[in-house]
């Protein structure tokens, strides 16, 4: 067994494949650096990112599968999930062992499992889309802290760079230690040191701009005044709104 270890990239793991049918190595995983630990059978590989090589990987791909199955490759790479790279690596195999696409060839298990693990982290951006909450700063910038389940800030990138494009917001993936920074122009990756008070960015109000408790206490009275008690219903509220997100939701910390 040949372990062919990568960065984590997409970059990464699409050279660490070129590098699998280089070797022809039949009998292989592909794994992330960091979670590689050396057993008493096979060896290992140290797959630099090569830019050409993810790009010729890449057109082969493109030229077997829409966007949809391209899509699940981005997404299942961002999934963080144990096995997500054995599916991966099984699917790409599917797919250039045929000639038609297989994208919708649900009877084999990697078309199914990509897809399973597609959804979620589709599931898990749409939930991003709606519960970041920023909150005002005194130097006039927009903080949202934020722990999702799956490393989706790459997909909800260009959905706030669209709809906050008047104003400097960060959006910091707590869980993950990096954020996006957008300064009017451009949004940057940027990593940042917490001041010990603010519970590693979990909590920054003393940073808050003096109408931040002002602007939070409006947007509790708005979801109390369209609050209907007689409809509510639990079930179905958790099902839409998990109570693990419940903590970056100021409306959920009604008196």
């Amino acid at each position: 067994m040949i372990h062919f270890c990568y960065d984590r990239t997409l970059e990464g793991f699409l050279t660490a494949v070129f590098e699998v049918y280089e070797h022809k190595a039949v009998d292989s995983r592909i794994c992330a650096a960091e979670n590689f630990t050396e057993g008493l059978f096979g060896y290992s590989i140290q797959v630099v990112t090569d830019r050409a090589k993810a790009a010729r990987v890449w057109k082969g791909l493109q030229q077997r599968l829409t966007a949809k199955g391209l899509d699940y490759l981005a997404c299942a790479s961002l999934s963080e999930l144990p096995a997500a790279e054995d599916t991966m690596l099984a699917f790409i195999r599917h797919v250039f062992a045929q000639t038609q696409n297989v994208e919708d060839d649900f009877s084999h298990p990697a078309v199914l499992d990509i897809t399973r693990i597609h959804k979620m982290v589709r599931r898990e951006r749409h939930r991003m889309k709606a519960f970041v909450r920023f909150q005002a700063t005194k130097d006039g910038l927009f903080y949202a802290g934020i722990e999702p389940d799956f490393n989706v800030l790459p997909l909800i990138r260009q959905h706030f760079q669209r709809r906050y494009a008047d104003q400097r917001w960060i959006i910091y993936d707590l869980k993950r230690k990096y954020g996006l920074y957008y300064d009017l122009q451009t949004v940057n990756t940027i990593e940042l040191d917490f001041a010990p008070e603010t519970q590693a960015g979990k909590d920054i109000s003393i940073a808050f701009d003096d109408r931040e408790e002002l602007f939070q206490q409006l947007w509790k009275d708005y979801f109390a005044s369209v609050n209907i008690a007689s409809r509510k219903n639990m079930v179905l509220h958790l099902r839409h709104v998990p109570k693990r997100y419940w903590k970056w939701l100021p409306e959920k910390k009604l008196p």
